[in-house]
């Protein structure tokens, strides 16, 4: 086994410049391995506390006052450096060493073991095949809590190469897209000045309707089918224009409001018109009712829940329950530690319900999650277009595209 030797954390910087906490993990000596935690913008109220008081000071001094409980543990294992996290913080969200603590560990330690034993880490999280490339989901036009006012309430409009035949092929046609849809936004605003959001969107000043039809123009201008050759997707994020004192969908941005019943007729709209292949948070994160209104009436599109989930494989059985979600983001972080997560995905599987691993809104050049999508199963990869934290798992997609124990594109046709 892969037995860890040391380990050695320090804060380092994320995409957005904010603090985070970054921790190597040496194994048998001599294998580093080395990750660096994320953190989001848009945060269900579930999610893991990344630092205690919210200090990545404070996370980090956890840390070094514990680690040297972590030496000696197989670091393949992760249940066995799971338990050890748990046997420091009991709490349900990592309140006392920090999620960013439990994720960076977590991640090193099986990172290093990969390295120890020679092989692809998403091969040591998951030794069987078969091994399928989830499609990239790259995010277009971008509003909401990753962009600035003018731009739309929605959070997300992304795109999804649903016609390519490999990972190459699907990258191109993200980026074709994403330069295409700059190129519509001009004629509309002359003086755009090709601002983007923390994600590599376009963050121009149009409202939610705006944004859609632009895509859907871009689509046709670059020779694509809607629907066929590339699907589009939306990040509706509603919990953070959820007005839970009135009961209603405050679009402050469109000046407009909605009910329930107008915000599920105005996503089933979304999704019937725009033939949408995934649709995130289209109701705030505690309506599993009209969540799963939502997923019984959209049958072709992935209805996903993020904020509703929290990876967190006990929410998922809730959701079950209610008959919501056919689809649920994967974010490690979320959860706290890698174990977390992949006890999440084996629910998710064990329940039909499809994966979408996912980055967040502040992020470093890691790309393990491109491996952790590969173990999981997942049929979508959602990290961003541009930027070189994004491309960092792109790039890592196309140097796994070598190995032969992957066959071909993850299946989305269908969500029953």
């Amino acid at each position: 086994m892969p037995s860890i030797s040391s380990l050695e954390g320090r804060i380092v910087f994320n995409s957005r410049g904010s603090k985070t906490i970054e921790i190597d993990v040496v194994t048998d000596k001599k294998f580093v391995g080395r990750a660096c935690a994320p953190s989001g913008a848009s945060v269900g109220k579930l999610e893991a506390q990344s630092f205690p008081e919210n200090k990545a000071e404070k996370a980090l001094a956890a840390f070094n006052a514990n680690r040297e409980k972590f030496v000696g543990l197989d670091a393949a294992d992760l249940k066995e450096v799971y338990d050890v996290l748990r046997k420091i913080d009991d709490t349900d969200n990592y309140s006392k060493i920090g999620g960013a603590v439990a994720y960076a560990l977590s991640i090193a330690a099986v990172d290093s073991a990969a390295r120890a034993q020679g092989v692809p880490l998403f091969k040591l999280l998951n030794p069987k095949k078969p091994y399928r490339f989830p499609f990239p989901l790259g995010n277009i036009i971008g509003g909401g809590a990753h962009a600035g006012p003018g731009t739309p309430d929605i959070q997300e409009i992304l795109a999804c190469p649903v016609g390519a035949k490999n990972i190459v092929e699907a990258l191109e046609m993200n980026f074709k897209l994403h330069a295409e849809c700059r190129k519509v936004i001009e004629k509309i605003d002359s003086r755009f000045t090709y601002g983007r959001g923390d994600e590599g969107a376009w963050a121009p000043n149009i409202n939610n309707d705006q944004a859609l039809e632009i895509a859907e123009k871009a689509v046709a201008n670059c020779g694509y089918t809607l629907g066929k050759d590339m699907a589009l997707g939306i990040d509706f994020a509603s919990s953070s224009f959820w007005d839970e004192d009135n009961n209603v969908y405050d679009y402050k941005r469109q000046g407009l409001k909605r009910d329930t019943a107008e915000q599920i007729e105005f996503a089933s709209r979304l999704m019937r018109d725009y033939k949408l292949i995934f649709a995130e948070d289209p109701v705030h994160e505690a309506d599993f009712e009209s969540m799963a209104v939502l997923t019984k009436k959209n049958k072709k599109a992935i209805v996903t829940g993020d904020d509703m989930l929290v990876t967190n494989a006990a929410m998922v059985k809730k959701a079950v329950g209610y008959g919501a979600c056919s689809g649920a983001i994967l974010k490690v972080n979320q959860a706290g530690s890698l174990y977390d997560a992949m006890q999440f995905a084996k629910e998710c599987t064990k329940n039909g319900i499809k994966i979408i691993t996912s980055h967040r809104s502040g992020e470093s050049v890691d790309s393990h999650i491109s491996h952790i999508a590969l173990a999981t199963g997942s049929k979508m990869l959602k990290s961003g277009v541009l930027g070189g934290e994004r491309i960092a798992k792109l790039n890592e997609l196309v140097r796994l595209s070598e190995y032969d124990l992957i066959d071909g594109m993850a299946e989305l046709t269908s969500t029953t």
